[in-house]
């Protein structure tokens, strides 16, 4: 099992889920974006992720390439699983509770978790 990703980890892993294999120049780019971050704080990030096993890197000329190891629904279990044991006991309705009361979703959204109950629950009955 990989590490878990930290919020900053997460963050370089949420670019290049989006846009693929990446030099770190991109992926600093596309952080810019949303907060001031320097090159060479990225390029320290993803030299960790690599030794930890988060990413792999090839070597393109004077630059690497870093694409993920791990799957960005693989994470999302990861973290999904620790924050229900550690914030709702282990209690999938407490989760899902707080996260629909917390947050005002679209019919939509609540058309697709009540499809996806429906399912659930004709799946438990066979």
């Amino acid at each position: 099992m990989l590490p878990k990703p930290t919020d900053g980890e997460l963050a370089i892993l949420r670019i290049l889920w989006q846009q693929g294999a990446s030099t770190v120049r991109t992926v600093n780019d596309a952080l810019n974006l949303k907060r001031d971050v320097g090159y060479t704080t990225t390029l320290k990030i993803m030299q960790i992720m690599f030794e930890k096993g988060l990413l792999d890197r090839e070597k393109a000329g004077k630059t690497h390439i870093y694409h993920p190891l791990i799957e960005e629904e693989e994470a999302q279990t990861q973290l999904l699983d620790k924050l229900m044991d550690t914030a709702f006991q282990g209690s999938a309705k407490k989760l899902i509770m707080r996260a629909l009361g917390n947050r005002r979703s679209s019919q939509e959204e609540l058309d697709e978790i009540r499809k996806y109950l429906d399912q659930i629950s004709k799946e438990n009955k066979d």
